[in-house]
């Protein structure tokens, strides 16, 4: 329901309260505001001449870009084409040449850092309401995403082993931290898919520096090995992990100290090789035991260091693990609601810069949320991403941000449209709607090309 005019009186204290801390209302702006514009200048490149698009704007294209429907080159240059006009700047040419080699020169530590800026900007404004226990939550997890086969991707993120040359996609692997409170993406990892190092346990070790002390960490069964378990509990971490694949076997809950119905402390020793990646400082730094708690709930073993059992119950725990589902909604509005899940970029480095893009988006999204949710008095992960996204859009085509009656309006609307709250969803994964009646590619493509020039097409399958 819209805010009654009382309720708006109070959102605009609320907002002239906040807006010292929080003055970014578009991208651009958001981008040279003051809390990301020590970090924007940092991050420049030292020299570059002045050109038509200059590092800022063509940031500003690329975020622009990443959020529309129509995600090609030569549509964000039309679009720039049709505002310049628009202003009464000069006309350019349409070409997008000049775009595309301003976002090559365009630094990936300054897309990078930009995203991780944002994210700690949020993560300073987080309330103490949206806490858990008065603690930040952290949830890993990792997904892939595809992109065009050419030799030079092929190179950096080869395709699956099962596919045959020319038959498959490269892919790489990107490992993620999120905020349980707000949604924001606090840090990530990306690497090959297929072949040594391309783990998600390995791209978790390149970033677990960014957890601090009184953290909590969510994740699945891939994430709670012996040495993370102990680097975790050396910075004050707290865990809160499904049990290892190779430990679920040996559980067994007559042994340990018990502590209620499927639930003991047990005591797990390090591991007598040392792994291959692990220098053996490092090994023998690491201690030789590690007490932890481990209890059955909902079906799943968990491994946690919330040892006590008074404080912090089975099903207490039980539901906090539950939340990790959001992480599975947020890993969905980057791949499927943005469009990070198939990219488009052709070489290896312009991959990277396309999914930090991708990632730099999400969080300014997550960030306006957070400041729709503030001043509104709600939880972020109450409000739509996409119903959020589709009015951002719209909204930098009509609305006047310097106006702050028309920014409580937009805050207002989104803050209608709330997710609904659906514990314990279950969702077949099977597509209802049948594929196109045609057979699968396994051949080279142009190896089929000749094929159908000498012998036509094939039959379509019934």
């Amino acid at each position: 329901m819209y805010p009654t005019p009382t309720a708006r009186r109070q959102q605009y204290r609320r907002m002239k309260t906040y807006r010292t801390n929080s003055d970014a209302y578009s991208f651009f702006n958001l981008l040279t505001s003051d809390e990301l514009l020590d970090t924007l200048e940092a991050l420049l490149p030292a020299h570059f001449r002045e050109r038509l698009y200059p590092p800022t704007d063509v940031l500003a294209m690329s975020l622009a870009q990443a959020m529309s429907a129509d995600r090609s080159c030569q549509n964000i240059v039309n679009q720039t084409a049709i505002r310049r006009i628009a202003g009464g700047l000069p006309p350019i040419s349409t070409r997008t040449g000049g775009y595309c080699r301003a976002r090559q020169r365009l630094p990936l530590p300054m897309v990078a850092g930009l995203t991780r800026q944002v994210a700690a900007l949020m993560d300073s404004q987080v309330s103490e309401p949206w806490l858990w226990r008065g603690r930040r939550v952290r949830i890993v997890d990792g997904t892939t995403a595809t992109m065009p086969d050419t030799p030079a991707n092929q190179a950096r993120f080869p395709q699956q082993g099962s596919q045959k040359p020319g038959l498959g996609f490269p892919i790489c692997r990107i490992v993620g931290i999120t905020c349980l409170a707000s949604g924001a993406l606090i840090n990530a990892a990306v690497g090959h898919f297929n072949g040594k190092g391309g783990d998600e346990q390995t791209l978790l070790r390149s970033i677990q520096t960014t957890f601090e002390a009184g953290d909590l960490v969510l994740g699945d069964a891939f994430f709670a090995t012996y040495f993370f378990l102990a680097q975790m509990l050396s910075r004050e971490v707290d865990v809160l992990l499904e049990q290892h694949g190779a430990r679920k076997q040996a559980t067994d809950f007559r042994y340990g100290q018990r502590l209620g119905e499927n639930d003991h402390l047990i005591v797990l020793h390090k591991p007598k090789k040392r792994p291959a990646w692990m220098g053996e400082a490092d090994y023998a730094a690491a201690p030789e035991t590690l007490k932890l708690r481990e209890f059955k709930a909902g079906g799943k073993i968990m491994v946690t260091s919330l040892r006590n059992a008074k404080e912090m119950p089975k099903s207490t725990l039980k539901a906090l693990y539950a939340s990790r589902w959001h992480v599975e909604l947020d890993i969905r509005n980057i791949k499927e609601t943005l469009g990070m899940n198939i990219l488009s970029c052709r070489s290896p480095d312009m991959v990277e810069k396309e999914i930090w893009t991708y990632l730099l988006a999400y969080n300014l999204i997550r960030l306006m949320m957070a400041q729709s949710a503030q001043w509104m008095d709600l939880m972020p992960r109450q409000l739509s991403f996409k119903h959020c996204l589709q009015l951002w859009l719209i909204a930098v085509q009509h609305i006047d941000f310097s106006r702050d009656e028309e920014l409580v309006a937009l805050f207002a609307l989104m803050a209608q449209q709330r997710v609904g709250h659906r514990p314990g969803r279950i969702e077949p994964r099977a597509v209802k709607r049948r594929p196109k009646a045609l057979p699968l590619l396994t051949k080279p493509r142009a190896l089929v090309r000749e094929q159908v020039r000498k012998y036509g097409h094939p039959k379509k399958l019934k």
